[in-house]
């Protein structure tokens, strides 16, 4: 199954890109901490938060780990709670190479909904092979969010290289 979702993902995802145009974001999420750049230009400062309508997921691949964090609605108390959970561990996440990608609009059919599609709700972890590993829908603690990101072979081969003594 794993697979054929990663297969859906790389077909639908590059097409989904061609058929959208994101509109301007609205003042609502212009007003959070909001930090556009590309993989290249990524500052070594802090956690990235970025709008998942004006990214492009394929740009993160294989360099950086992707928490997706949707919601109908940038109202909605989950979407909240998951930030703030996400916020309170950034520098744990950043050792992680983490990136978080949020949409709170479901009217402006982001590509990354696209492939996804949530129901309301959820919390999906990418990893740096672009494939989903993980989903659920609704909020998990950031110390949840890396225990699941560390049983990722990608992650353990990483610990190894840093720590070489452990083999």
């Amino acid at each position: 199954m794993k697979p054929f979702f990663t297969l859906v993902f790389a077909i639908l995802f590059p097409v989904t890109l061609m058929a959208t145009d994101a509109p301007a974001p609205d003042a609502a999420m212009s007003e959070t901490t909001v930090q556009t750049a590309s993989p290249e230009a990524m500052p070594e400062e802090g956690l990235l938060f970025l709008d998942a309508r004006e990214i492009d997921v394929r740009d993160f691949i294989w360099n950086h780990r992707i928490v997706v964090v949707m919601a109908d609605t940038p109202d909605d108390p989950q979407f909240s709670r998951q930030i703030d959970a996400l916020r309170e561990r950034a520098d744990e996440f950043l050792a992680r190479d983490v990136v978080v990608i949020f949409d709170g609009h479901p009217a402006d059919a982001s590509p990354l909904r696209q492939v996804l599609r949530p129901r309301g709700f959820m919390t999906a972890i990418i990893d740096k092979d672009g494939e989903v590993k993980a989903r659920r829908p609704a909020v998990r603690t950031g110390r949840e969010l890396m225990a699941v990101i560390d049983r990722f072979p990608t992650r353990r081969q990483e610990i190894l290289e840093r720590l070489p003594a452990g083999r």
